[in-house]
């Protein structure tokens, strides 16, 4: 092994050792794209999707819509597939991102599980 991926893989166990210590319940989102192994680019996607979901989610509540399963739908079909759809709403609600768009995600999840 050369150099350059010995370095690569101490900062790779650094890494996975400083996982290990950051307190969940602070920043879960972050850990989750951690866990994910998500490039800068991926997590700016994420960051965008739901950014323009929210915009959306906005506007349309104030059309007097009180249905969003599309966007809820546009959120699960875009969303990076090593984003667990439930665990990422989750997590982007306990960091206090996007908190309406998220919560409206998590009751229409619920009401379909419940429905199941």
């Amino acid at each position: 092994m050369d150099i350059l991926e010995e370095r690569i893989a101490k900062l790779e166990y650094y890494q996975s050792l400083l996982l290990e210590m950051i307190d969940e319940t602070k920043k879960p989102f972050y850990q989750l794209i951690i866990k994910a192994n998500l490039t800068k680019e991926e997590v700016d996607e994420v960051i965008q999707l739901c950014q323009h979901l929210s915009e959306e989610y906005k506007k349309q509540k104030a059309e007097g819509l009180i249905v969003f399963t599309p966007l809820l739908t546009q959120f699960a079909g875009m969303l990076h597939p090593k984003l667990p759809l439930e665990q990422t709403i989750d997590a982007l609600l306990r960091q206090n991102m996007f908190v309406p768009l998220m919560q409206e995600f998590k009751k229409m999840i619920a009401n379909l599980n419940e429905q199941l």
